[in-house]
């Protein structure tokens, strides 16, 4: 008989499937084909406003159908074992059994989407290290963007707010500050994680970087190219398109002075060999 994930101090849950940490990392996105049938969805939120409000909005769409509600992360872990949804939408703080609780159990069965209030940087990593497909903070999206979010994690393309980014971002600084605190400053060295391995004291101060009189939109995205992503990892992050990416990265390099994402890179995390700190 299946055992159900319960509330603390209930009968102890079945040991979490055991099965290796998903890398942290960030998809593509692109506008996927409206699906032969519609997209199976189960809500999650303790909050029957917020329920209400999402089933009302998702099941509006042609394409998109929720196919239950549930109240808790047991409740979810029940309504996704009877429908097998397509996505869960998951809270993180509820009663009983919370959403990081219950992330392993509904894993094996759905793709997760959090969609919650609660953008603190350790949840965030948190509900990635343990098998969310992507992370969204209520007030970072339209209704257009949840439904695109939605037809996305199905394809296994995952969306991430901007706060969510920005812990992901976080995330990977830390960890590569970590294991290693010693890295040449040559922006050519690191194809990937790049630049932002580099040591938090070699980088500019805020007041440093606002010489090259980047709008706080190009300083978000000059942080993310100074992070590794591609222009298709950055479109997902910010909900812009790629074309918009573009457009950005041509205003950024003109005011930088830069040909290349390295050496724009080296230039806004001080690194450039030519000026030390800055272009000066």
């Amino acid at each position: 008989m299946t055992r159900h994930p319960t509330p603390r101090g209930g009968r102890d849950m079945p040991d979490a499937p055991q099965h290796p940490t998903p890398p942290i990392a960030l998809f593509p996105t692109a506008l996927a084909p409206a699906p032969a049938t519609p997209v199976r969805i189960v809500v999650a939120d303790d909050n029957p406003v917020v329920r209400a409000g999402l089933t009302a909005l998702l099941s509006g769409r042609a394409d998109i159908t929720v196919v239950a509600e549930a109240a808790d992360g047991r409740e979810a872990y029940e309504a996704a074992s009877r429908h097998r949804p397509d996505v869960v939408l998951l809270d993180v703080r509820m009663p009983g059994v919370d959403g990081l609780s219950a992330l392993p159990y509904l894993v094996p069965i759905a793709p997760v989407l959090m969609l919650t209030y609660s953008g603190e940087p350790e949840t965030v990593q948190e509900a990635l290290r343990r098998g969310a497909d992507g992370y969204l903070v209520h007030g970072e999206f339209t209704a257009d963007q949840l439904a695109a979010a939605v037809r996305d994690t199905v394809q296994g393309r995952t969306h991430l707010t901007p706060t969510a980014a920005g812990a992901l971002l976080t995330h990977l600084r830390d960890a590569n500050a970590h294991e290693n605190p010693h890295v040449p400053a040559s922006a050519e060295r690191f194809p990937l994680k790049g630049l932002s391995q580099l040591q938090p004291s070699v980088g500019q101060s805020s007041s440093d970087r606002s010489r090259f009189q980047l709008s706080a939109r190009e300083a978000e995205i000059m942080d993310l190219i100074a992070s590794g992503m591609t222009n298709q990892q950055i479109a997902a992050a910010c909900f812009i398109s790629e074309k918009t990416v573009k457009n950005h990265i041509n205003r950024i390099f003109a005011k930088l002075h830069s040909t290349s994402r390295s050496e724009a890179a080296a230039k806004w995390l001080g690194t450039a060999p030519s000026s030390g700190r800055g272009v000066g």
